[in-house]
């Protein structure tokens, strides 16, 4: 069975151009991470954030944040490699990050996905786009650590504001689990880890993270 974007993309008129085909069908392609509900909802939890969201925020919070990170890095540069860094899941899908199951593999299925679809852009464009996401993946520069940052500190802030717990709640995780998930920002941005354990020792009081 063809995938609702396989089927759109049929009636795309090619111009005499084949590297501008590509990169239309690419940005076109894109448009499929809104499809993708990844478990955090919205901060309101009216309903489930999707890829794109999720992206386009920490790209903005990349923009707002590099004060508080303890190397210097490049902003402009952390934000492209946040709006990379989930690209693949349009074909390896989201793993929530406390399912154990889940991540079996994922390693894999992202590695699979990324060459699937890098592979689509000329060899220009797939070298650039594939090293941002490889860059966040493999945590060595300054803007990855923080690009990682942010893709943390994203659903940690909208569990905080949840009413019910959000992602915690539902998973059942413990203090261990979630210091784990956010633990990047202890050493990298130890004045928001501050605000961070306030927020678990409310998660904790509240009974939507376990001791």
């Amino acid at each position: 069975m063809q995938s609702s974007f396989e089927q759109t993309i049929k009636k795309f008129l090619p111009s005499d151009d084949e590297r501008l085909d590509s990169l239309l069908k690419f940005s076109a392609l894109a448009e499929e991470m809104d499809a993708i509900a990844r478990r955090t909802k919205l901060a309101d939890g009216s309903r489930r954030q999707n890829d794109a969201e999720h992206s386009w925020r920490i790209a903005l919070m990349a923009l707002l944040f590099k004060d508080y990170f303890v190397e210097e890095v490049d902003e402009r540069k952390a934000a492209l490699v946040c709006l990379a860094h989930d690209l693949v899941e349009i074909y390896a899908g989201d793993t929530f990050a406390y399912d154990a199951a889940a991540n079996v593999g994922k390693e894999e299925r992202e590695q699979a996905a990324a060459q699937k679809l890098f592979g689509q852009l000329p060899d220009d464009i797939a070298q650039k786009l594939r090293a941002l996401w490889d860059e966040f993946e493999e945590f060595k520069t300054p803007e990855s650590r923080y690009a990682n940052c942010m893709d943390r500190l994203e659903p940690f802030l909208n569990n905080s504001l949840s009413l019910t717990g959000g992602t915690w709640a539902e998973a059942g995780a413990t203090v261990a689990m979630v210091e784990k998930r956010i633990g990047p920002l202890k050493e990298n941005m130890p004045r928001v880890w501050e605000w961070v354990q306030k927020n678990i020792a409310a998660g904790l009081n509240k009974g939507f993270i376990k001791e």
